[in-house]
């Protein structure tokens, strides 16, 4: 199906007969799958020290493969950033790789387009999604769709909570030519004040994020709120917000709490819950950085990009 090239830009790959069988998987989906020779790197808990990574990421831009993959997220992106090849992996792109991860992917994703335009694609990761031991078969669609270069869109059933929150949604809500952009919520908040938040007015921004605490999503929702970027949307999307523990001490305060308290604080901005992605078995593959269609028929949410 596809040549996927798999490099590992941020935390390193501790379980080793993990990685091989994610690998037999994808060859047993048909693609051929290049390894880059610092996947397994370590170094701290980083996949190789900043040299190393950054040259994975070089390769993975020169290898002439139809998608780049990461292994993992974790951390380590956020103090590359000034050092990406940004040239190179524009010019990947533009010859038609598709780059795709989650996490901390995310600030790669958001540097490349805020320097350069550049769109790479939110979706699975290798050990996230092939690793497991019995991979979605949802996620694993829209992956092969991406691979076929046959994916449109995609879409989802609202809660009924949305629909209680937005009574008119579900009859008049169509938005047309909005930018789709966003990711894990923590890496967006902690690129405010920095040249590697894309400064995007009346788009589609979509979060998720794992083992974050309600009131820590909160706290980090306010300062994308203060800081100007959520008014700015037309739309909000929330995925899966998920591994986190609730304490006696919360008194009811919940994830329904924060986005009860989000749309009262954006009247003008429909902030929609059921997005299937984050770090849950099932995930869409989500066009970052792309000019996107987004209509409610009923309760479906339908997202077009072609």
């Amino acid at each position: 199906m596809a040549h996927i090239y798999v490099y590992s830009p941020s935390g390193a790959v501790r379980d080793r007969a993990a990685f091989r069988r994610a690998l037999r998987r994808l060859e047993a989906g048909g693609h051929a799958v290049e390894v880059d020779p610092a996947a397994l790197a370590s170094h701290q808990r980083f996949a190789g020290d900043d040299e190393t990574r950054l040259a994975a990421i070089g390769r993975a831009a020169a290898s002439g493969a139809d998608i780049a993959l990461t292994t993992r997220g974790g951390y380590g992106l956020t103090r590359l950033l000034p050092r990406l090849p940004y040239d190179a992996i524009a010019a990947s792109v533009e010859r038609g790789m598709a780059w795709v991860g989650l996490s901390d992917f995310t600030a790669m994703q958001m540097a490349v387009l805020a320097q350069r335009g550049t769109l790479t694609w939110a979706g699975p990761a290798l050990m996230e999604d092939w690793a497991t031991d019995t991979p979605d078969e949802i996620t694993m669609a829209c992956f092969d769709d991406l691979a076929q270069g046959v994916g449109e869109g995609t879409g989802w059933r609202l809660p009924l909570a949305d629909l209680r929150a937005y009574p008119a949604l579900a009859q008049a809500w169509h938005l047309h030519d909005a930018v789709l952009w966003g990711g894990n919520l923590s890496i967006l908040a902690g690129l405010v004040g920095t040249p590697y938040l894309p400064a995007v007015v009346d788009g589609v921004l979509f979060l998720e994020d794992v083992g974050e605490h309600p009131y820590r999503i909160e706290r980090l929702l306010t300062q994308l709120l203060l800081a100007g970027v959520l008014g700015r949307q037309r739309a909000i999307l929330l995925g899966a917000f998920n591994r986190f523990t609730l304490t006696p001490h919360d008194r009811g305060f919940r994830l329904a709490t924060v986005v009860d308290w989000l749309r009262a604080q954006l009247p003008d901005v429909p902030v929609l819950t059921g997005l299937p992605f984050g770090h849950v078995p099932t995930k869409v593959i989500l066009p970052v950085g792309r000019r996107i269609e987004a209509v409610v028929q009923e309760r479906e949410v339908l997202l077009f990009w072609d």
